[in-house]
């Protein structure tokens, strides 16, 4: 007598299991943080570097001095605000399920709530839905440890039972909700660093125009190159002596 094969036992697959993690996109948000700090430390270092040393004989009067000084310093600051917002997005973020009530998730959350079966299926109903049972889990256990009647205790490890047994159900989403959020939150830096990015080179842009037009303008101080007076300059041939 032959035994039918056993069926395996069901299991709980991860969502969008056959995807790449969304973790392997913060490798890729920081790779562009550093080329962005690379381009600016560059532009500093052109702008600020042998550029000034080399014009500071061009400027002439305290005024001069002074509005080249401003425009050095315009620039300098432009640049120390791009890669000081730039950094901001190498630092990883803390993320729990607080975080997504941030204002850096906020579109995420919308974007899942809207449509809660294409990222949940019929485990929740949106993200509140989700992360419920683990309050409740935690709730039910608090209220155990506190409960002395042996009639409420077997109710409430009943009911801890079936809250535990929600939260295997639902922490595969609830892990792939948090590595959304984790890189959700390292793009809106990123992000926002790019606004900044934009602002400063507005600054780096118009330090360098004014410290150009300080340097580049002629003097009325500055001494000018002789010339050979009219009639010496007739007098002179055009042609080399043959």
């Amino acid at each position: 007598m032959t035994t039918p094969p056993q069926q395996p036992a069901p299991t709980t697959a991860a969502p969008f299991d056959a995807l790449p993690s969304p973790l392997e996109a913060v490798a890729d948000l920081r790779a562009a943080a550093r080329w962005t700090i690379a381009a600016f430390g560059a532009i500093g270092a052109a702008l600020i570097g042998g550029g000034p040393l080399v014009a500071v004989g061009r400027i002439h009067g305290f005024g001069d001095a002074l509005i080249a000084g401003a425009a050095l310093l315009a620039v300098l600051a432009g640049v120390s605000i791009a890669i000081w917002k730039v950094t901001q997005v190498l630092i990883p973020p803390v993320t729990t399920p607080a975080s997504l009530t941030g204002p850096e998730t906020r579109d995420l959350r919308e974007m899942i709530d809207a449509a809660p079966a294409d990222f949940f299926g019929g485990v929740a109903t949106g993200v509140d839905d989700l992360l419920r049972h683990r309050m409740i889990a935690v709730n039910v256990n608090r209220a155990l440890m506190g409960e002395t009647d042996p009639r409420r205790r077997a109710d409430l490890q009943r009911h801890l039972r079936r809250a535990n047994a929600n939260l295997a159900r639902t922490d595969p989403y609830v892990r792939w909700l948090l590595a959304m959020a984790h890189v959700w939150q390292i793009r809106a830096a990123l992000h926002d660093a790019r606004r900044w990015c934009l602002l400063a080179m507005v600054i780096v842009a118009a330090g360098a125009v004014a410290f150009l037009t300080i340097t580049g303008r002629s003097h009325p101080d500055q001494p000018r190159p002789k010339t050979l007076p009219a009639k010496i300059a007739a007098a002179t041939p055009s042609s080399p002596i043959r």
